[in-house]
């Protein structure tokens, strides 16, 4: 079956498919500014457990007026090639999949205002009690996932196998876990620096159209090797659950 270069293509959100952090952003903008921006900082330094730091934006936000954060999200941008690369993947039919740490709540509306449709996304969720409250649910977390509340390595585990050749793209902290576990990496920002200091064999990109390119070489090659790291971390996931 590696013969025919059956690809997997996961994709983060903030940050990869937008132009900016929309989690990050929305919270700076809608709770205790100094506070979010604090919180934040040590999160990206590793030093925040996903889900508490979560909690602890949604509690800071009080009482939320959803008018005005619809409002700001449709000021939201996304990489311009992004709609481009959906294009590609469906004309080679190269299955993608959104996996994001954030929530369904600012993903769907920025997709519903770029009219983007019929992609697989696994992300938080966020509801409004009758209080006005924004109130995190984590469907998919993992007491053993410390980079997201929103496992990713089980998703990318869970959708994959070992006859199919597995593509990460990220830019970020909840990226870290998930690319140990596939065989192309396509980093930038913090993501590039954790995948150099664990020689995390990695491809840099700086827009969809530098995904394209290399994919495309990738396919065209003759013989193409899966990553032997992700193998192995592939293969103790499945020996302890067996």
């Amino acid at each position: 079956m590696l013969d025919n270069k059956v690809f997997k293509i996961f994709i983060d959100f903030d940050g990869t498919i937008t132009k900016k952090d929309v989690g990050e952003e929305l919270f700076i903008e809608f709770g205790e500014k100094e506070f979010c921006r604090n919180l934040i900082k040590d999160w990206n330094n590793g030093l925040v457990k996903p889900k508490y730091g979560w909690k602890s934006l949604c509690e800071s936000v009080g009482i939320a007026d959803i008018g005005k954060m619809n409002e700001y999200l449709l000021q939201v941008e996304i990489d311009p090639t992004f709609k481009e690369f959906i294009d590609y993947c469906k004309a080679d039919l190269l299955d993608l999949k959104v996996i994001s740490d954030g929530f369904d709540f600012y993903i769907d509306s920025i997709f519903r205002k770029e009219k983007i449709e019929g992609l697989e996304i696994s992300s938080n969720k966020l509801i409004i009690n009758d209080s006005s409250r924004l109130i995190p649910i984590f469907p998919n977390s993992a007491d053993d996932c410390k980079c997201s509340a929103n496992c990713k390595r089980n998703f990318v585990l869970n959708n994959s196998s070992d006859d199919e050749y597995t593509v990460y793209i990220g830019d970020g902290i909840s990226d870290h876990c998930p690319v140990q576990y596939c065989d192309f990496i396509f980093a930038k920002n913090s993501l590039l620096k954790f995948c150099e200091l664990n020689r995390i064999t990695y491809f840099p990109y700086s827009d969809f159209l530098d995904v394209m390119k290399k994919l495309d070489e990738l396919k065209n090659k003759k013989r193409l090797k899966k990553r032997h790291q992700a193998l192995l971390k592939r293969k103790e996931v499945y020996m302890q659950e067996a």
